[in-house]
């Protein structure tokens, strides 16, 4: 349910603002649309509606820059009011939509259909992805140029990714002169070929095509060494391969313009799930090892089907590790609906990917947050400001005359995630069913509350 732009104070929760290094118990009062000020014990204007946060975070709009809503084209599995929805429930005030569509967003005028479509039907702020190559087949540049003064944020080839490194280069230089940052799918697909799932024990175990890890790796490397060449920033998507991590982070420490992203997916599962079982963790972060302590599913389940693949434990302490130092910066979703006929096929012809909009907070809190590995101000940088200087969008902030985009958890609360109730059109998600410790309570986009959990419970 969407209220209208009114007076609103939020009374008494602890305002967390990573863009502000700001962490205290405040009131926030909205009012017009933006942010008008945060101090503690506000005067009630007349008129405002009062919320009581107290014993929650106030933080800035959650912004999450990898997202598939499928329109146009694929509306069956989602589209940009049904996805937007999930996004509002999620606590997200800000989505960044992949270009993979159909037909793909290597025009300006898809460009602005999908901007047309988010302004009658999204209650959320919905921002475009364009291609890098002409139909995401790694052959012709896209107008690159022409989808910038479209408004596009970004280019990427997300869902596949660009071979020809010379290509790739020019595509560098290209967005450079259009200050516009290029994010990669990193997969090479003549060592990949037609693998389903991380090459490993679990793979032969269980008979599927391996995925080897260096899939990844060798794309990263290429990238590392193109940003340096060019000094275009290149943003490397779902990181899942420790070695990955190792090279973004030395990267970085000598000054090449690159960063990576973490899906909470790798932070979360390995490959052993795939096999039918997996570790749960103890609260110190270890995971437990006995045949009690842990969860059953059953082996082949395609909703653990994703790209890149779940991979090892080493593998995703790794990706924990690079979270906790700051090597991967930001954390996403890539929500990737599909429809349950697609999904309820053998694992080889199952289409890679799982819905993740309205988890990944919850799973964020309970597996990174809650066991220790980041703290709350990091945390939630990881889903404002990063992402927001990144793609230099004007959000992620609580900074006064910034526009009123809050998220406001309840970092304690326990509950059971059901995925049958979601706005979703698609259902294919490995966490159906589990208990998480954090969700968002409410979420305000431009001053009008787009979603509260009262009204969900209701």
């Amino acid at each position: 349910m969407v209220t209208p732009m009114s007076l609103v104070l939020l009374q008494g929760g602890r305002v967390v603002d990573p863009a502000n290094n700001r962490d205290e118990i405040a009131d926030v009062f909205l009012s017009g649309g933006k942010i008008q000020s945060i101090a503690p014990d506000l005067p009630t204007p007349d008129g405002a509606e009062v919320i009581d946060c107290r014993g929650q975070v106030v933080c800035p709009g959650l912004i999450d820059l990898h997202v598939h809503f499928r329109e146009p084209g694929q509306t069956a599995k989602e589209d940009i009011a049904t996805g937007a929805a999930a996004a509002a429930t999620g606590g997200f005030t800000t989505v960044v939509c992949m270009p993979n569509t159909s037909p793909t967003i290597d025009s300006p005028a898809t460009v602005k259909l999908i901007q047309a479509r988010a302004a009658a039907a999204a209650p959320v702020n919905v921002y475009v992805t364009g291609t890098i190559t002409l139909g995401i087949a790694g052959e012709e540049l896209s107008p690159i140029g022409s989808l910038k003064d479209a408004g596009v944020v970004a280019i990427t080839d997300d869902g596949k990714c660009v071979q020809n490194n010379e290509l790739m280069r020019r595509a560098l230089e290209y967005a450079g002169m259009f200050n516009l940052p290029v994010m990669d799918h990193c997969q090479d697909y003549s060592i990949v070929t037609d693998g389903v799932m991380h090459e490993g024990y679990w793979s032969t175990n269980l008979g599927l095509k391996g995925w080897p890890a260096a899939g990844e790796d060798l794309i990263v490397a290429r990238n590392i060494e193109l940003a340096e060449l060019t000094g275009t920033h290149i943003h490397c998507q779902h990181i899942s391969s420790g070695k990955s991590v190792e090279l973004i982070r030395q990267a970085k420490a000598r000054g090449v313009p690159v960063s990576g992203e973490a899906c909470v997916h790798h932070f979360t599962l390995t490959d052993a799930t795939i096999g039918g079982s997996e570790h749960f963790w103890a609260e110190d972060g270890r995971e437990l090892q006995t045949e009690a302590q842990r969860t059953e599913w059953p082996a082949y389940d395609t909703h653990f089907k994703m790209n890149p693949p779940l991979r090892s434990a080493d593998d995703r302490a790794a990706v924990i590790e690079g979270l906790t130092d700051g090597t991967l910066e930001i954390i996403a979703s890539d929500h990737a609906p599909h429809c349950a006929h697609e999904k309820d096929v053998e694992f080889d012809y199952a289409p890679f990917g799982i819905t993740g909009l309205e988890t990944e907070l919850a799973v964020s809190l309970t597996f990174l947050h809650h066991k220790g590995h980041l703290e709350l101000p990091d945390l939630i940088a990881k889903y404002t400001v990063n992402p927001a200087r990144l793609l230099k969008l004007p959000k992620g902030t609580l900074s006064e005359g910034a526009d009123a985009d809050v998220t406001v958890i309840d970092p304690d609360a326990e509950w059971v995630f059901d995925a049958s109730i979601s706005p979703s059109k698609s259902s294919n998600t490995p966490f159906n069913g589990w208990t998480f410790k954090g969700r968002p309570t409410m979420t305000v986009v431009g001053g009008k509350i787009v979603w509260r959990a009262e009204a969900e419970m209701a």
